[in-house]
């Protein structure tokens, strides 16, 4: 009778196939985020320790995961590695959402000096796909994969229907940061996106909110044109 159960060659030790009730791709999955957790650098034990998984068995898929280019090792400390940062960039959680919000991040960067995020709803959470950093910078460092919560100025603006311009936050979630946030929405009036600036404490936030309406302007007309067009290279370079 098939139990479901991964088929092994005869000799294969048991938790090659499972890692404690797990699959090996539920474990090596638990292992990336891992890593993720604990700020993108770990060792064995360490890994072991947030996955509640042997550390025999941690080596092993840690050993699998550098091979396939998942991982990548340095000493002792294990990172994420340049395969899955490959695979990673080529999710889009709309279909032309990050090439459209390219230069209209980068403009409202260069007009106002915030720091500039886009972010999309993901688990209740306001999840970071596209950022440019600003003067907020090392106060609050912004960077792709940040997550905000809900009741925050982006969370809010992804929540909903909005009326009567941005969302402001005015040190309401973090002391010394101000952010004012619009949703990104698409001809069919679908909110798709959060963009928020974020600037320091004591700046006027109408200019912000100005830029924050404008940047936001230009990447919904550019998903309506179907966004800017990527000139894909005939041979992708070997990083």
């Amino acid at each position: 009778m098939d139990t479901g159960e991964a088929r092994r060659p005869a000799g294969e030790g048991h938790d090659t196939v499972k890692v404690r009730g797990r699959s090996v791709l539920e474990g090596a999955f638990a292992l990336l985020d891992a890593l993720r957790r604990s700020g993108g650098e770990a060792g064995v034990t360490e890994l072991a320790l947030l996955c509640g998984v042997p550390k025999g068995s941690v080596h092993r898929l840690l050993d699998q995961l550098v091979t396939l280019g998942a991982v990548e090792r340095k000493g002792n400390r294990y990172r994420v590695g340049p395969q899955l940062y490959r695979l990673g960039q080529a999710w889009e959680p709309h279909p032309g959402l990050r090439p459209a919000a390219r230069v209209p991040l980068q403009r409202l960067r260069a007009a106002t000096g915030a720091s500039v995020v886009l972010a999309v709803l993901r688990e209740d959470m306001a999840l970071t796909i596209s950022s440019v950093p600003g003067d907020l910078e090392p106060l609050f460092p912004v960077r792709d994969g940040l997550a905000f919560r809900l009741d925050t100025a982006a969370g809010k603006a992804l929540r909903g229907p909005l009326r009567g311009g941005a969302i402001l936050d005015r040190e309401d979630v973090m002391d010394g940061v101000c952010c004012a946030s619009l949703p990104v929405r698409t001809p069919d009036g679908r909110t798709v996106a959060a963009l928020a600036g974020m600037v320091p404490a004591g700046r006027p936030l109408d200019p912000l909110a100005r830029g924050v309406a404008e940047a936001g302007a230009a990447i919904s007309r550019a998903l309506a044109r179907g966004g800017p067009r990527t000139r894909v290279p005939a041979a992708a370079p070997v990083l």
